[in-house]
Parts: structure tokens; sequence; C-alpha cells
């Protein structure tokens, strides 16, 4: 209690369990996302998703999921629905209900009894994921050339924009 605390040592910290990975978005089972889906955080898929993953975070694939893309990044993919695609993962669960068609790149997989897997297999020490440190930065990124592509060239525009902008003050009053 009154004990001078003493810094942890290497060997402690090495024993400390791994954070727990929290799902923080669904995509729900009435759902079907057509892109591509980028970010740091969990993922549940209980719908459909149609296109390229890469997440810093957990992905899980529900029973009623189904993932359809050409490549699939996550540091946590548990599947327990559909996925056809390649995954590069830390690491990858297939459930017994799981079906999974694509190559694997991962560091470490569990399957249960029942699952499906038509691919190949490339077991790595270690997995590069190739996801960027920050991506709210890209997103700014994109929202502003967005902006700038929208824009119309022509003069007018500004006029009519100034127009309405004192105009409708005037309107509401």
């Amino acid at each position: 209690m009154f004990r001078k605390r003493t810094p942890p040592s290497p060997t402690t910290t090495a024993a400390q369990p791994a954070p727990v990975e929290r799902i923080t978005s669904v995509i729900g089972s009435g759902i079907t996302w057509k892109g591509n889906l980028s970010g740091s955080g969990g993922v549940r898929v209980e719908g459909a998703l149609e296109g390229d993953v890469a997440l810093r975070g957990l992905l899980v694939v529900s029973e009623t999921g189904k993932v359809t893309g050409q490549s699939l990044r996550a540091n946590i993919v548990i599947v327990a629905g559909v996925v056809r695609g390649d995954i590069t993962a830390e690491k990858v669960e297939i459930r017994k209900t799981g079906r999974v068609w694509g190559m694997w790149s991962p560091a470490a997989f569990a399957t249960e009894e029942g699952s499906f897997l038509r691919g190949q297999i490339r077991m790595e020490e270690q997995v590069d994921l190739g996801l960027t440190t920050q991506p709210e930065q890209h997103l700014l990124r994109w929202r502003s050339r967005r902006r700038r592509q929208t824009r119309p060239p022509d003069p007018a525009h500004r006029i009519r924009r100034l127009i309405s902008r004192l105009l409708t003050p005037l309107l509401w009053d």
C-alpha cells in the first residue's frame, strides 16, 4: 500500500494480454454496401459488402453476412458467413458456418470443424497490412478533392450564389 512503485519489468509486460477489440460499426442484415470500406475500429457485417476492405481493427462476418471483394485487410478477421476474396490479416478465424474462397496471408489462423475453405494459405511470421497510420487525413484529402471537383467552372454560378445569399434573409423575415 505504501511501498514505492517499481516500473514493470519486460517479462511482466510481455505476459499482459492484448487489448480486446470492440465492434464500433455494424452493417445490418438488410443492408447491401457497394464500395470500399476503410478506417480503424471494429466492423461487423451482417448484410452484404461488395468492395475492398482495409481496416485497422477487427472485422467480423456474421452467419448472415457476405463479403465480396478483391482484397480484405484487417488486423483480425472472424468469418462465420461467406467471404470471396483474398484475406491479409494478423489472425483469421473461420467458424463452423464460415465459407471462404480466396487466398490467405495470415500470421495465425484457426478453423472449426465444418468450416469451408477453397484457396491457398501462405503463413507469414509477420504480416504487413499496408494500412495508413492516419486514415482520417486520407478522408480529409478526399473530401477537399471532392469539393474542388464539384464546383461549377462558370462565373455565373458565383453570381447566382451571391444573390441567393442576399435574398434568403429577406424572404424568411
